[in-house]
């Protein structure tokens, strides 16, 4: 991650210098996590900024906020404009972009509707979020003790900083156990999801995902990655996965804005297929990026270039 403190954010309409885009220390995200954000990247394609799926990621913040009963005082299209003018000022071609609606400075208490509703967007660039090897030989993951939320406790589809708790407990695990990530398993002991990222699961050439019932958030790269797969002859399931199915598998990667396409080497100690990426998963990636960096056609129109 390297973050640029000379550049600007984009608050509730104005851009700010880097340092001085702050909140009031009682706004009411810091204490009860009510917030909402999306994690989106732009790839450089064709010498330009190329922002990945950027209609799907606006539209999920909405939803992640309709949910929460947060009405965002901006159209999806101001959004997404204010984006593209966060990665313009800042000059820049790759990078993660960051937007978070929140509840502010208002008022104290479990009631949020005192409280206003304030929007930033920051960019930054940010590299291989498992690290550069990880991508071509593969994660070391393991099973985290903590659960995914049970259904109808904190709602999984809302993309909301509070649920991020339950994820920080499964990474700090994972780190305190050498691992490089984690997976969750959802509060029935079917697979979910990993701390950030959806999961995908291939045996004898079917590709396999938790379904929504288990508690996950429905991936943007997740869903792109269907449809490559479907478009490249192979057959996905969505369904319920055991724990156990896990050992067994030929390939197992990780989807996800940050992760991308994340190939996973060994969950629990346990050596997956070969014990490195796969030719399924290397087939898949490939595809994914070569598309999102201009090298491929963009025949599912997920781009949105900068002028």
């Amino acid at each position: 991650m390297s973050w640029d403190e000379n550049g600007k954010i984009w608050m509730d309409g104005e851009f700010v210098d880097w340092k001085q885009a702050n909140i009031h220390v009682l706004s009411h995200v810091i204490h009860y996590g009510s917030s909402v954000f999306e994690g989106i990247r732009a790839y450089k394609s064709n010498g330009k900024a190329a922002i990945f799926r950027l209609e799907e990621h606006v539209s999920r913040l909405f939803d992640s906020a309709k949910i929460y009963k947060m009405e965002i005082p901006y159209s999806e299209e101001e959004i997404a404009n204010a984006i593209k003018e966060t990665i313009a000022i800042n000059n820049l071609k790759d990078c993660y972009i960051r937007p978070i609606s929140y509840r502010g400075y208002g008022s104290l208490g479990v009631n949020p509707l005192n409280s206003p509703i304030n929007t930033s967007i920051a960019v930054w660039k940010w590299g291989k979020y498992l690290g550069d090897d990880a991508i071509e030989n593969g994660a070391d993951i393991g099973v985290s003790s903590w659960r995914r939320m049970a259904p109808n406790t904190l709602p999984s589809m809302s993309k909301a900083g509070a649920n991020y708790m339950n994820a920080q407990l499964a990474k700090l695990e994972a780190i305190e156990n050498n691992y490089d990530e984690c997976i969750m398993l959802d509060y029935a002991g079917y697979v979910g999801e990993g701390s950030g990222e959806n999961i995908f699961l291939i045996k004898d050439e079917i590709i396999y995902t938790p379904s929504f019932d288990s508690s996950i958030l429905s991936g943007i790269t997740s869903d792109s990655v269907k449809k490559l797969a479907k478009k490249l002859g192979y057959e996905v399931q969505e369904r319920k996965i055991p724990r156990e199915f896990i050992y067994l598998c030929d390939e197992i990667f990780f989807t996800g804005t940050a992760a991308e396409v994340t190939p996973i080497r060994t969950v629990d100690g346990i050596t997956i297929g070969t014990g490195k990426r796969g030719p399924i998963t290397e087939e898949i990636q490939s595809n994914f990026f070569n598309i999102a960096t201009g090298k491929l056609e963009d025949e599912f129109n997920w781009l949105t270039y900068i002028e």
